[in-house]
């Protein structure tokens, strides 16, 4: 746990010295960017950020739609819609005037053309050290908002939470996380969006060498039976945007893929798809998943 809080340290904030002080500096994915100290009015255009916003208790003015999680509902009801994801409202947020807007993962490439309206960071988290970001975006959140107890609390429960983690996965065997989207599937490394539960909790990868695309590896169910994970990590993207079409249970109920390890001793687990895929990073969605993960490894016994 120990290497967790130094990766934690080297992404966290630093802050303008001075208790009048109106602006602080914070660490983004893009560096370090001066931002205005304690914002009334904020539009978020990153679901992992409204997350951890929601759980800080911080209001936000101005959210996309959809959200897509129900967990969210309360704040998008209470938001002024501004665009989507993809394509923020440039007129509503003109008018709304907020302080700060927080962009980052998929409205990333929106940064530049959001800050001529105002101040603007990126604060994407991405791949094999999420736990590591999630808890400085948080302690940034924390110092930004003046939330800075909250972000403690919410960063130490999540400190436990993987401590958990580790200690209820530790011997029990190697893991494969596919995503399903439709009938075809993908598998996900230790340096991917999903890698985070293999690198944050010790549990073993049984395929190291997958690729670190965006988009997983695209692999077959011949390639899962060769493999015959211990454990099979199951993202439905299907289920996740509220798509139709063949669920995950359905596309992995073939022969080849009950035949392995993993099904024949029931470690198949279906993790709720919505948090991890569209709010991996945010503090509430990582907890979540690990709650699922804890459960299900805990069951198996051994």
């Amino acid at each position: 746990m120990r290497d967790l809080f130094a990766m934690a340290a080297a992404f966290t904030f630093c802050c303008v010295s001075g208790a009048l002080a109106q602006t602080l500096t914070v660490d983004t994915a893009r560096g370090d960017v001066e931002v205005p100290a304690a914002p009334q009015t904020i539009a978020v255009f990153d679901v992992p950020a409204i997350d951890t916003l929601e759980a800080l208790g911080v209001a936000i003015a101005g959210v996309p739609a959809p959200l897509y999680l129900p967990y969210l509902d309360d704040v998008a009801a209470e938001a002024e819609q501004v665009g989507t994801l993809f394509e923020p409202d440039y007129e509503t947020l003109a008018t709304m005037a907020p302080d700060l807007i927080i962009a980052g993962g998929r409205s990333s490439e929106q940064v530049d053309t959001l800050a001529r309206i105002a101040p603007t960071i990126d604060m994407t988290i991405w791949g094999g050290d999420m736990a590591a970001q999630a808890m400085a975006r948080t302690t940034a959140y924390g110092a930004i908002f003046d939330r800075q107890d909250q972000a403690a609390a919410l960063n130490a429960a999540f400190t436990a939470r993987l401590a958990e983690a580790r200690d209820v996965v530790a011997g029990k065997g190697n893991a494969l996380i596919l995503l399903t989207n439709g009938g075809k599937i993908s598998a996900y490394g230790d340096d991917s969006r999903f890698g985070w539960l293999h690198s944050a909790t010790g549990l073993p990868e049984a395929y190291p060498g997958v690729s670190s695309e965006t988009h997983g590896e695209a692999v077959s169910f011949e390639f899962v039976a060769d493999l015959n994970p211990d454990w099979i990590l199951v993202i439905d993207r299907g289920a996740a945007i509220g798509a139709a079409g063949q669920a995950a249970a359905a596309t992995l109920d073939n022969p080849l893929v009950q035949g392995t390890t993993a099904a024949q001793s029931g470690q198949i687990v279906h993790l709720d798809a919505g948090p991890i895929y569209i709010a991996g990073g945010g503090m509430q969605s990582m907890m979540h998943t690990l709650d699922e993960l804890i459960a299900a490894f805990r069951a198996s016994g051994g």
